[in-house]
């Protein structure tokens, strides 16, 4: 009898992907997936801390469960996740749902299979949490759900310690896996067909640090000599580490996307002071200077945090005012959500709610603008798009360019994981209205 499994994934890109190897361990196990949790004979929580709302989100689903648990006795669920590899919540999580039959972190996913056999032949609870030990677990073959798309890490981990994140604490030092089977890896997602590749890591730009491997430039290098029609990503670049390097690289290479995610978290040189984010205002936009220098029509994206403890006014304004000087064509922004066990969870100053809902709707407004703006210069232009898949509201075909911005189109056929020519007919805040066009 077919066994079915269901995966409820929370957080970043880099969650995703780690759903992705749960999924392969699942399928190793005999599991299918299916599309309706009341199906399912094993249900995953990958879980994250990174802000309140994604950790209550989880709690929320978990509870539900209850009910279908209690009429399906055979059922296994499992949470796993930063969110467990806090101190003490992996017991806490258990007492409040004495029903999740299997509770592991972020530093023991690949036993998962183990803890699965494991309370097959018992009744009682797993609950495994282990700490960081340096070490990167090779060999998980995941079950990839993202064509044209794939996720790949290159390093695990952080050791920036922004005084406002959790990840340090949850996830570990940061360590770089070995080049030669970061390159292996993306043979093989070229081989197999894949049309673009996202490198990621908390810091790609530190990758190899300490180690005696290559530097993060010239993994860039070697992965865009693969041969192969493919387009290269990377994210999450912090701006102490993006260098001259990096830049010429992007430059050098027609396969590495002229797209970069550089965040700034706030314009503010005592917020990030505050924040620990160990550069400037200046420093920032040194950087960017470095980038449109050899990069010139490079696409840049950021993330920024509004109400950090402590944020005055003029903080905010300066914020806003480097927003408008940097031009972004896109960016995410967040209100501050305290996390415990970080240094900014114990700061004074805390700012009232309805101060950084004020402040952030203020800075949507302008990033708004800016991503209009830019898009409505597509209009009239042609350009090339990877093809990702179909939107079933909108019953249209989609796809981004190569500076991300994504595309719209109608079509009898279908076009997913085809690079293909494409019309702009109009401009939707962030997206294109588009119509094929041969060439």
């Amino acid at each position: 009898m077919v066994k079915y499994f269901y995966i409820l994934t929370y957080g970043c890109q880099m969650n995703v992907h780690e759903s992705e190897k749960i999924a392969g361990i699942l399928k190793d196990l005999n599991y299918e997936p299916c599309n309706v949790i009341e199906e399912a004979d094993i249900i995953v929580f990958n879980t994250c801390c990174i802000r309140e709302n994604a950790e209550n989100h989880a709690y929320g689903n978990i509870g539900m469960l209850k009910k279908l648990k209690a009429g399906k006795r055979s059922l296994i669920i499992a949470v796993g996740g930063c969110l467990t590899q806090q101190m003490g919540k992996a017991s806490g999580l258990h007492k409040k749902f004495p029903y999740v039959d299997i509770v592991f972190g972020t530093h023991n996913l690949g036993k998962l299979k183990d803890y699965i056999i494991k309370k097959r032949a018992q009744k009682k609870a797993v609950i495994e949490i282990e700490e960081d030990n340096g070490e990167i677990c090779e060999g998980l073959e995941p079950y990839r759900t993202s064509y044209p798309n794939a996720w790949l890490n290159i390093t695990y981990g952080c050791n920036n310690f922004c005084s406002y994140c959790i990840v340090p604490y949850v996830r570990g030092r940061e360590r770089s896996r070995r080049s030669k089977d970061i390159i292996k890896e993306a043979e093989n997602l070229v081989a197999l067909g894949y049309k673009e590749i996202t490198l990621l890591g908390q810091n790609v730009n530190s990758y190899g640090n300490g180690t005696d491997d290559i530097s993060f430039p010239e993994l860039l290098r070697r992965i865009a000599n693969i041969d192969g029609k493919f387009r290269l990503r990377f994210m999450t670049s912090h701006p102490k580490d993006f260098s001259v390097e990096i830049a010429k690289a992007i430059a050098d290479n027609t396969k590495i996307c002229k797209s970069v995610h550089l965040p700034v978290q706030s314009g503010s040189n005592v917020v990030l002071k505050a924040m620990n984010r160990k550069y400037t205002v200046e420093d920032y936009l040194e950087k960017v200077k470095i980038l449109k220098q050899y990069v010139p029509d490079c696409s840049l994206t950021t993330d920024i945090i509004v109400g950090f403890p402590g944020e005055t006014e003029e903080d905010f304004l300066q914020t806003c005012e480097l927003v408008k000087n940097v031009g972004y064509s896109s960016a995410f922004t967040f209100v501050y959500s305290k996390r415990e066990g970080t240094v900014a969870a114990k700061m004074k100053n805390q700012i009232p709610a309805e101060v950084s809902k004020n402040r952030i709707m203020r800075l949507i407004e302008i990033v708004n603008s800016q991503t209009r703006e830019q898009s409505a210069a597509y209009v009239g232009k042609v350009i090339e798009i990877l093809c990702e898949g179909y939107d079933d509201k909108k019953q249209m075909y989609l796809g981004r360019d190569g500076y991300g911005r994504m595309a719209y189109f109608a079509s009898d056929v279908s076009h997913i994981g085809e690079f293909l020519n494409v019309k702009v007919e109009g401009a939707n805040g962030i997206s294109l209205a588009c119509k094929k066009v041969e060439i």
